[in-house]
């Protein structure tokens, strides 16, 4: 199995993490809202009504779990050569203006996520981030800016894989 290969099978490993997570708060939460303590006492008692709106957003977040994690298991694990232009798939070696190095994979969702794996520190970033917007067409000793004047971050492309 490709290094690309494992990486993904990492990816989603961590994926199912977080959508089992999600899962977890989305069944306690639904659980607060329909136990019948939390039933109104008077007008201003809101408690169950908060619960209510918890419980949405928990399930809500978990079907974007699950949305992210079907995502990557359709996702072509593909090879990258010095060559190509970075697109979704890519493992992207950059550094900043500080010799910072940082490895990104650029992933169509799940952006945030970050863990280590063989020993690269590495951040999934999603194509619609603002540094996923840049990375996309780049190729490998590119360079890119992002933000503006004194926030501005200026980065180097050093690899794609």
């Amino acid at each position: 199995m490709s290094y690309k290969a494992r990486l993904i099978d990492h990816i989603i490993t961590e994926l199912v993490k977080i959508h089992a997570t999600a899962l977890n708060a989305a069944k306690h939460a639904h659980a607060m809202a329909t136990d019948k303590q939390n039933i109104p006492e008077n007008k201003y008692d809101t408690l169950g009504l908060e619960s209510g709106y918890l419980a949405q957003g928990q399930a809500q977040r978990a079907a974007e779990c699950s949305a992210e994690l079907d995502a990557f298991k359709h996702i072509i694990v593909k090879d990258f050569v010095a060559q190509d232009s970075i697109t979704i798939g890519a493992l992207v070696g950059i550094v900043d203006q500080h010799e910072t190095p940082l490895w990104v994979f650029l992933a169509p969702s799940s952006g945030g996520t970050k863990f280590e794996f063989e020993g690269r520190k590495i951040m999934v970033i999603s194509a619609a981030s603002p540094l996923g917007k840049q990375l996309l067409g780049k190729e490998l000793g590119d360079e890119y800016h992002i933000g503006q004047g004194s926030h501005s971050k200026h980065y180097f492309i050093t690899d794609i894989i």
